[in-house]
């Protein structure tokens, strides 16, 4: 029992690279089921999960944001559908999607989020998500299990700023 509580906070990344391993319904329904139980203003619960396993519409998700490539090897993508009806729904939206990242995490699973844009790649996956407004999906999030990333693929610096750096106190 000495191992600190928040080491899992600390060791979530984000995976870009997935094994052939499929992800179970019960450990995704696990994963959403925790989702779920975030907090949102006035307990709206302005989002819908979508899930995708098809590999030809995990390729054409991975086409819809210049950062969303990955989304063609995951096993499973998470569209998150938000009501935008609500001027907060986004705050909240950052809330369910973190704490799936982490439920994935603390189930052994790899995750990466990724920001469906520009307004066209977001009107499309909404629709692939057979979404209309106020519903609308800017969102994905890539869920399977981590494979070691390839040689030399990351441009990325690592490492995270010290807490001094970040943290000013009067």
């Amino acid at each position: 029992m000495n191992e600190d509580p928040l080491r899992a906070l600390a060791s979530l990344r984000a995976t870009r690279w997935f094994t052939g391993e499929d992800v179970d319904d019960a450990a995704l329904r696990r994963i959403l089921d925790a989702a779920r139980w975030t907090g949102s203003a006035r307990n709206r619960q302005p989002w819908r999960f979508h899930t995708v396993r098809d590999a030809a519409t995990r390729e054409e998700l991975s086409r819809c944001g210049a950062y969303a490539v990955h989304l063609r090897s995951a096993p499973v993508v998470v569209l998150l559908a938000l009501d935008h009806g609500w001027a907060d729904s986004e705050f909240d939206g950052g809330r369910v999607a973190q704490n799936i990242m982490l439920a994935a995490h603390l189930l052994g699973l790899g995750s990466c989020p990724v920001t469906f844009f520009p307004a066209e790649n977001a009107e499309r996956v909404t629709a692939i998500a057979g979404c209309s407004p106020p519903w609308q999906v800017r969102t994905g999030i890539a869920l399977g299990h981590p494979a070691p990333p390839p040689p030399g693929t990351s441009a990325i610096p690592t490492g995270r700023h010290p807490l001094d750096v970040l943290w000013t106190s009067d």
